[in-house]
C-alpha cells in the first residue's frame, strides 16, 4: 500500500499543473474578449488611426493571439510578468506590495477563523442534537446564505455609520500604532471570517459526525472509553483528511471574497489592483493578478488532497 502514496501525490501535482495551464489559456482568452481596443483606450478618443496602429505594433497587439499567449506564458515561466500598459511600470513591482497586503489580510483572517471554526464544528459534532448544536447549525446555514457584499455592507452600516466605532475604509498608510492596525484590519477580517467560518464549521461537523459513526468509534464506546478520548484518539485522526479539505476549501473561498472586501473597504491589496486594472484595460496586470489568485486556489486544493492522501490510514 505504501507504494501507492508517491504515485497518488505525483498524480495530484500533475493534475494541478495541467489545470494551471488550462486556466492560463482561459484567462488570456477572457481578457482578449474584453470590449474596446487597448490602444484606443490608452491614447484617448482624439488619437489618429496612425497613432493607434503604431501603438498596437509597439505592444505586439497586431500579432496573432496564439503567439501573444505563448510569449506571455513563456514570460510567466521565466519570471517576466511584463509591463503595465497604464503606467509603464513592471507588473511584478506593482503586484509586490499589494500582494503582501492581501497575504496579511488573509493570514489574519485564517489565524482567527480556522481555530474558532474547527473548535466550534468539533464541539457541535460531539454535542450533536443539543441546543448548542442546533444554534450553531442554524447560524452557519444563515451566514452561508448571505453573500460577502451584504455582510460587508451591514458591517459598515453598523460599526461605521451608526456606532461610529470603526472607519468605513481601510488605509494602511495611516497605521502608526497597534490600535490603528486593528482599526484597519478589523472590518475586512470580520467580513471574511463570517463567510469562511460558517462553511468550515458545517464541513468539520459533518466529518467528525461521520467518523464517530464508524464501527471503531462505537466499539471504543462499548469498551467504556470516554467521549473525549473517542473524539481525540479515534474520530479526529480518521477525520483529518475531510477536515483538511474543509479548511482548504474555505481558505480558497477566501480568495474570492477578498476581491469584494478589498473593493468595498478600499483595502490596498492585489484584488483592488485587479479591479482598477480592468477599468483601464491593463491586460498584463489583469492576467497576472488572475493567475496569482488561481495559483493560490490550486495550491490550497492540491495541498489538501496530498494531506488527505498522507492522512489516510489505509494508505499508511
Amino acid at each position: 500500500m505504501k507504494s501507492q502514496i508517491p504515485s497518488l501525490v505525483l498524480g495530484r501535482i500533475l493534475v494541478a499543473l495541467l489545470t494551471l495551464l488550462v486556466v492560463s489559456f482561459t484567462i488570456f482568452c477572457a481578457t482578449e474578449l474584453l470590449p474596446g481596443d487597448v490602444a484606443e483606450v490608452l491614447l484617448g478618443q482624439a488619437a489618429t488611426p496612425e497613432a493607434v496602429a503604431g501603438l498596437r505594433r509597439a505592444m505586439h497587439l497586431d500579432e496573432p493571439a496564439l503567439l501573444r499567449f505563448l510569449r506571455w506564458l513563456g514570460g510567466l515561466l521565466t519570471g517576466d510578468l511584463g509591463t503595465s500598459y497604464a503606467n509603464h511600470l513592471p507588473v511584478a513591482q506593482l503586484i509586490g506590495g499589494r500582494l503582501v497586503n492581501t497575504l496579511k489580510l488573509a493570514a489574519v483572517t485564517a489565524l482567527i477563523s480556522v481555530p474558532v471554526a474547527l473548535a466550534t464544528g468539533i464541539a457541535a459534532a460531539v454535542l450533536r442534537g443539543s441546543l448548542f448544536d442546533r444554534i450553531v447549525t442554524a447560524l452557519a446555514i444563515g451566514v452561508v446564505s448571505v453573500p460577502e457584499f451584504m455582510v460587508a455592507t451591514s458591517a459598515v452600516l453598523l460599526f461605521a455609520v451608526y456606532l461610529k466605532w470603526l472607519p468605513a475604509l481601510s488605509f494602511t498608510s495611516e497605521v502608526q500604532s497597534v490600535w490603528q492596525l486593528l482599526r484597519v484590519f478589523i472590518m475586512p477580517v470580520i467580513t471574511l471570517s463570517f463567510v469562511i467560518s460558517a462553511q468550515m464549521i458545517r464541513m468539520t461537523r459533518a466529518a467528525v459526525i461521520e467518523a464517530l459513526s464508524k464501527p471503531y468509534a462505537e466499539m471504543a464506546l462499548l469498551k467504556g472509553a470516554s467521549r473525549l478520548r473517542i473524539v481525540l484518539r479515534h474520530a479526529l485522526p480518521n477525520a483529518v483528511g475531510p477536515i483538511v479539505n474543509a479548511v482548504a476549501l474555505s481558505l480558497s473561498y477566501l480568495l474570492g471574497g477578498v476581491i469584494i472586501v478589498e473593493t468595498i473597504f478600499n483595502y490596498p491589496g492585489i484584488a483592488k489592483l485587479m479591479v482598477d486594472a480592468v477599468s483601464t484595460r491593463d491586460l498584463p496586470l489583469i492576467q497576472t493578478c488572475a493567475m496569482v489568485f488561481c495559483l493560490g486556489y490550486l495550491a490550497l486544493i492540491t495541498t489538501a488532497d496530498i494531506l488527505a492522501i498522507l492522512a489516510n490510514p489505509r494508505l499508511r
